[in-house]
């Protein structure tokens, strides 16, 4: 019997246990992307009025609210590191259900992943003090720079620094766990 002929309990109950600091690494790296997702909702929604008398063009709105999707959508496949679709795909996929899943086709997207996030975040980090790129608004002003806007923009972002770090952790324990 081959390795993708076996029932996946056989090979779930063979595999290494994940520690629980792991899965809490990965369960932290959606709600560590929520928060700026609800501050851009709150900002086309014109909650809070960050950015005054902005136009915004027809475009800007649904590119604004789908970087908060995407963002949440990629943050959630970290719980497949985790979880047993992240190592068999499950049987309800046409044609390929029930397969082990190579490690490095989860490894190699999970570690750009993580690259990804960090040099994001540093970068946007790094910009809000050092102004790399022409100011954004009609202000003048990339984001609120002081009072109320300010500290909801740096409570709502400050968690995404984190994103990068949490997913190369739980990548590297999944690739230990599958490679052992």
């Amino acid at each position: 019997m081959s390795m993708l002929d076996r029932p996946a309990t056989t090979t779930a109950m063979q595999a290494p246990r994940i520690s629980r600091s792991i899965r809490w690494a990965a369960h932290a790296v959606p709600l560590c992307a929520l928060p700026s997702g609800l501050w851009r909702i709150a900002l086309v929604a014109g909650w809070p009025d960050w950015y005054g008398n902005h136009e915004w063009l027809p475009w800007e709105r649904p590119y604004v609210l789908s970087l908060s999707l995407i963002a949440e959508c990629l943050a959630l496949l970290t719980l497949g590191l985790v979880r047993p679709w992240g190592e068999r795909l499950p049987a309800r996929v046409p044609f390929v259900g029930g397969r082990l899943l190579p490690v490095r086709a989860v490894v190699v997207p999970a570690s750009v992943g993580a690259f990804l996030a960090t040099a994001l975040a540093a970068y946007a980090t790094l910009n809000y003090f050092f102004h790399f790129v022409p100011e954004l608004n009609d202000k003048g002003e990339v984001f609120p720079t002081n009072g109320p806007g300010a500290w909801a923009l740096w409570v709502c972002y400050l968690p995404i620094l984190a994103w990068g770090p949490l997913l190369a952790v739980v990548t590297r324990a999944y690739h230990l766990r599958r490679t052992r």
